[in-house]
Formats: C-alpha cells, structure tokens, sequence
C-alpha cells in the first residue's frame, strides 16, 4: 500500500507466514496447542516455586523470572499470528507496532541477561558451596534480577526510539510476520544507517557477551569438577548445570543461525523466530521439570498430592 509523502502512519499490514497457503488450520491448531502448552506449563512452574518453601532459594528465584519472561515472550507474536491464521487479521496499528518492537527486544535481552545470571548462580554453587548462601543472598538475588530487567529496558527503549523516529512514507506492508527492527527500516523514507549499526551493534554485542561470560563460568565450573572425587559429586554437579545449558544451547544457537548468517534466507530466519517465539518457550519448563526431582515434587504438591519424590 503506497503512501503520499509526508502521510503519518497509522498502521502496519504484516505478511503471511511463508508455505501455509491452504495450511492455515492446521498451523492455527498447532501453533494454538504451543501457545496453551507455554502459558500452562510455565503458570505451573511460577507457582510451584511460589508455593514451596524448599524452593525460595536463589537457583529457583531465578527459575520463575524465566517462566514470567516465557509467558511474556511467547505472547508477543504469537495471538497477532494466530489471529492472522484464523481470521486473516493482518493489520497491526502503530501502537501494537511499537509494542512489539520494544517487547522483543526488552524481553529477549532480559532473558539474555538472566541466563548470565543464572551460570554465575551455578558457578558460585559449585565452586564456592560454602559460602554460596553468603554471596547468593536475597539482596544480592533481588538486585541481579532487577538489573536484568532495568537494563534491556534502556536497551529496548533506545532501539524502538530510533525506529519509530524515522519516517514512513513509501508503504506500510511489512515483509515479515511480526514488527521487528530490520523489517520496518526497509519501510522508511530517510537514511537507516544509523538505525541498522546500533541494531546490529545493540543485538550482537549483548548476546556475545553473555555468551563469552557463561562460557567463563562454565571452564571455572569444569575445572572444579574435575577436581571432584568421581561419583556423588560430579554427578550433582552436572545435574545442577545439564538443564541450565540444554536451555542455553537452545536460545544462543538460535541467535547464531539469525545473525551469523551472511546471506540470511526469509524461510530459515521465520523458521527459526518461530521456533524461538513459539517452541522455546514451551520447552523450558520440560526441561526444568523432566530431570529435576524438587520441581516435580513442588508440582504434586501444587496439585494436591502428597506422593514423596523418589
């Protein structure tokens, strides 16, 4: 839809998801299935950790701000999505625009920054267990948590103000299923360099850095493990760290395909932001739950059961 010069936008129309002509129902139900499973799942796990007091404890404290930040996340795209499916709802107005460009980017450097925070949790567990209660402290907790979340706040502040200060004047068809940085520049009538290096820069450089600082933590981890006796506690400590890097491996692997990719294709980048925004999610909680007896314990509880964990 093209747009006279100096025409304010008011809203968007987002595209269709690539190869679901005629598969439109059976994307809707299994994206629906997705969707009910990540807000359950993770509702679960919230409250669980809330209702048990063997699991106020700061592995556990950082766990259900994961579970907030998943229900949060998968809710960005995926009712809009959803509501594209099923009702070819593909107009988005500039304020759900904007919501989405900020949330994205607020939501994914927050779970960036908590996965951080959570390797230096294991670390100090694993490599100072004696004094673990004494660095690890509720203060301490409250103020890694809350650091996370006031700085991808700044992060996605400054990224969806450069964004939306560009004019769009040319047309208002995003290329893309959701609002997303790179997709709206293409939109705009004025020069997008700016706009594209501190995207690039922003987007890159926080993921690389957390990365390099759990990867950090990590060789500190394997180091004192293998300074362990073998048996009990090797076998702790990698119980301790196995979920924690299965969901790791699953969200920087992801960035990788995304922005390491010189010649990046539509069909690989949507496959892989729907398996972020939609699947990730999901998994987490069955990662966290399948290997971890207190969590499942805590869910019996929940439920009202009174099994004993085995």
């Amino acid at each position: 839809m093209g747009l006279g010069n100096g025409t304010a936008v008011t809203h968007f129309i987002l595209s269709e998801l690539p190869n679901t002509e005629g598969l439109q129902t059976v994307h809707f139900i299994t994206f629906l299935v997705f969707y009910l499973c990540t807000l359950l799942g993770n509702l679960l796990i919230f409250f669980a950790i809330l209702a048990d007091p063997r699991l106020h404890t700061p592995m556990y404290f950082f766990l259900s701000n994961l579970a907030v930040l998943d229900i949060g996340f998968s809710s960005i795209s995926t009712p809009k999505m959803l509501a594209n499916l099923c009702c070819q709802h593909k107009v988005i107005s500039l304020g759900e625009c904007m919501s989405q460009v900020f949330f994205y980017h607020f939501l994914g450097s927050t779970e960036c920054l908590l996965y951080t925070v959570m390797a230096y949790d294991r670390y100090v567990a694993i490599c100072h267990p004696l004094r673990y209660l004494l660095i690890m402290n509720r203060r301490v907790c409250a103020l890694l948590a809350a650091g996370t979340w006031i700085a991808s706040s700044f992060h996605a502040t400054i990224l969806t103000s450069l964004t939306f200060t560009l004019p769009y004047c040319e047309s208002n068809v995003v290329d893309y299923f959701f609002c997303d940085i790179f997709p709206l520049v293409k939109l705009a009538c004025a020069d997008t360099h700016i706009v594209e290096t501190v995207t690039m820069t922003n987007v890159g450089l926080v993921p690389l850095t957390c990365f390099l600082l759990i990867l950090m933590s990590y060789l500190r981890i394997m180091f004192s493990v293998l300074k362990m006796s073998a048996g009990k506690g090797r076998r702790k400590a990698a119980s301790t760290c196995a979920s924690h890097l299965a969901v790791v491996t699953l969200f920087f692997g992801q960035c990788a395909l995304i922005y390491t990719q010189p010649q990046r294709s539509k069909a690989l980048v949507t496959s892989v932001h729907i398996f972020s925004n939609v699947v990730t999610p999901m998994l987490n909680p069955a990662i966290y739950t399948l290997r971890n007896k207190e969590v499942k314990a805590a869910l019996r509880k929940l439920k009202g059961s009174q099994t004993p964990a085995h």
